[in-house]
């Protein structure tokens, strides 16, 4: 069965993202626990945390199938000292606001080396601070999301993405969220050549580490590195590959996510992706 939401508001109080993922009739949604253009938020209080709870009980929504996103300002791989500091102490408040909620990931986008330190040192770096999260929280698997390979960011390789899993000490909490625009924008072709790609996410990093998918077509074309969502049906993937997708069981019982910029469409596109199963 397949799991199929979209990334929802949580303006309010994050107990109402679960109420608006029941809007658009979704069954999975992945949410920000805090501002995410902060780099410190409050804490989560404890009657909001208690009614997030409920009202995700309310939607029928388990956690297994909502993919909550960290600060898009966090960069694991920071080379500056004072930068990778906030960037530390923000994805362990990250994870420990997850470990509060009930939650069991937490998707994040792996890091850039700001063109300072080589790809490999920047790696290294990134795996050591999935690391330190690790040790100081319990019960919350990071979860890498591959980029698009934008400007100086890593992870658009399968291979940079094992590297990172190698690393970590408990691979029992450390899982991938694949983003079908990223990776055909980095070169992946999942429109012409569906099996191949993943057959090879299989053979470098194994569907066990598969934990979510963000759902999206794209504006820019194969290989072109750039980061642009397009609403399902849209962009060049194109609506047979959508089908292709929502057939295959190697992603049923995770978290499907919408990132589509439409949120007017989300309804919508739901229905339409669920008619393909």
């Amino acid at each position: 069965m397949k799991y199929l939401g979209a990334h929802v508001s949580a303006s309010g109080g994050v107990e109402n993202a679960p109420l608006n993922a029941m809007e658009i009739g979704a069954n999975a949604f992945a949410l920000f626990t805090k501002n995410q253009r902060q780099w410190v938020s409050a804490p989560l209080s404890a009657g909001s945390i208690e009614k997030f709870k409920a009202n995700c009980a309310r939607s029928g929504i388990d956690a297994s199938y909502i993919l909550p996103h960290d600060s898009y300002l966090i960069n694991l791989g920071n080379p500056d000292e004072e930068a990778i500091q906030k960037s530390r102490a923000a994805f362990i408040d990250e994870m420990q606001r997850c470990e509060q909620l009930g939650l069991k990931y937490l998707n994040f986008h792996p890091g850039s080396h700001l063109n300072k330190i080589p790809v490999e040192q920047c790696l290294d770096e990134i795996a050591a601070n999935i690391n330190l999260a690790l040790s100081k929280t319990s019960g919350v698997t990071a979860v890498i999301e591959n980029t698009a390979g934008q400007g100086s960011n890593v992870g658009n390789r399968l291979e940079e993405i094992r590297y990172i899993i190698d690393r970590v000490e408990d691979k029992s909490r450390v899982g991938v969220c694949i983003d079908t625009c990223h990776i055909y924008s980095a070169g992946y072709d999942i429109v012409g050549d569906y099996d191949g790609v993943f057959n090879e996410l299989e053979r470098v990093i194994g569907f066990e580490y598969v934990k979510g998918i963000h759902l999206n077509d794209t504006k820019k074309p194969l290989g072109s590195r750039v980061d642009r969502h397009e609403s399902i049906g849209l962009g060049l993937l194109g609506i047979d590959f959508f089908k292709r997708f929502m057939k295959d069981s190697r992603f049923d019982n995770m978290p499907i996510v919408l990132e589509t910029p439409d949120e007017s469409l989300w309804s919508g596109e739901i229905e339409l992706l669920r008619s393909f199963e």
